[in-house]
């Protein structure tokens, strides 16, 4: 195989694997810069944090390691186009000035193993981002309905009527562990509930594990509450006590989730 054809396979393979963590990936694209045009090996566009981000890739299927010039060119490119990250991928690795001239700048240097490792934790962190965002949502709605309705209509227990049934503050509970030792990745995590309604495996070793277990439990707490409310309608007894954290603001399920969390360690 020629070297064009390494190098035309290299990226071809690195736009794939953007396209798989759920980014637009293209190859071979004519970018204008400020000043003139460039030709970009990979362009990847994607959203993070509500901002569409654009990273440039240039793939360097050498049997040498990169030097300073191929990193300054790049930072120059980067700029003029306004990408928010570029990349250098490597096999054969970066000369020590290459590093230097990368210090400090938007311009990291990979091999692609160490791409998709650091992308892997960056996507897995904004979809952490995602559950406790839908964690605080069903907090407010299971919190608005007094300790009586709660029991009431089935969304929580009593200590001695166990073993406990169900309970909504424990599984969130659970939840919210789940997500500190996964921002921590202190696998595997601990998923026992200690309640008689279960969902999903009671151990996750990994962060996929995590996430089916995530959407399994969060799905049956979600349907339990919108069954209750349902009734509390049809009975008249419909009155939540809506209320909504202010920025920085711990909830309550939150906080009991962090002292669990520290008297484990």
């Amino acid at each position: 195989m020629s070297d064009t054809a390494d190098w035309y396979q290299f990226q071809e393979e690195i736009c794939s694997y953007f396209t798989s963590i759920g980014a637009v990936a293209s190859t071979n694209v004519t970018m204008q810069g400020v000043r003139t045009k460039h030709d970009i090996d990979v362009l990847v566009t994607t959203k993070f944090l509500g901002e569409d981000l654009t990273w440039i890739v240039e793939a360097k299927k050498w049997k040498k390691k990169v030097n300073k010039l191929q990193v300054l060119g790049l930072r120059t490119i980067a700029e003029d186009i306004g990408a928010d990250r570029a990349f250098i991928i490597s096999e054969a690795g970066f000369q020590s000035g290459a590093y230097e001239a990368a210090e400090n700048t938007n311009v990291k240097l990979k091999t692609f193993e160490e791409l998709k490792i650091d992308t892997r934790e960056l996507v897995e962190e904004e979809i952490i981002k995602t559950y406790k965002k839908r964690l605080e949502i069903l907090e407010i709605r299971y919190w608005s309905h007094s300790k009586a309705t709660r029991k009431e209509y089935g969304l929580r227990g009593e200590i001695w009527d166990y073993p406990i049934n169900f309970s909504g503050q424990g599984l969130l509970r659970t939840a919210h562990c789940a997500v500190i030792e996964a921002i921590r990745k202190n696998y595997p995590i601990d998923l026992e509930t200690y309640y008689e309604e279960k969902k999903g495996e009671l151990v996750a070793h990994n962060f996929q594990q995590l996430i089916n277990w995530l959407n399994l439990n969060l799905n049956h707490l979600d349907e339990k509450i919108l069954r209750a409310e349902a009734r509390m309608i049809q009975d008249n007894k419909f009155n939540p006590d809506i209320w909504f954290k202010e920025n920085g603001e711990k909830s309550t399920v939150e906080m009991i989730a962090g002292s669990y969390d520290k008297s484990l360690r």
